[in-house]
């Protein structure tokens, strides 16, 4: 698993989120309750040579970051 901050798009606060890395070339989409206030974060990422490359996230229906 590879570890990531980010900035939850609903409370701001910045909480970890763990990426499984060994995907081969897929786009994964996952869903992720915010570790402080519990709301669903939805992230969509890719990997390579079992790095995590791209990644990007955001509130379930509302603004990307």
């Amino acid at each position: 698993m590879e570890e990531k901050i980010i900035t939850c798009p609903y409370c701001w606060e910045s909480i970890r989120v763990y990426l499984e890395p060994d995907i081969g070339d897929e786009k994964i989409t996952i869903t992720e309750d915010c570790s402080v206030c519990c709301r669903p974060i939805e992230l969509v990422y890719s990997a390579k040579d079992a790095q995590v490359k791209l990644y990007d996230y955001h509130a379930i229906g509302g603004n990307r970051f």
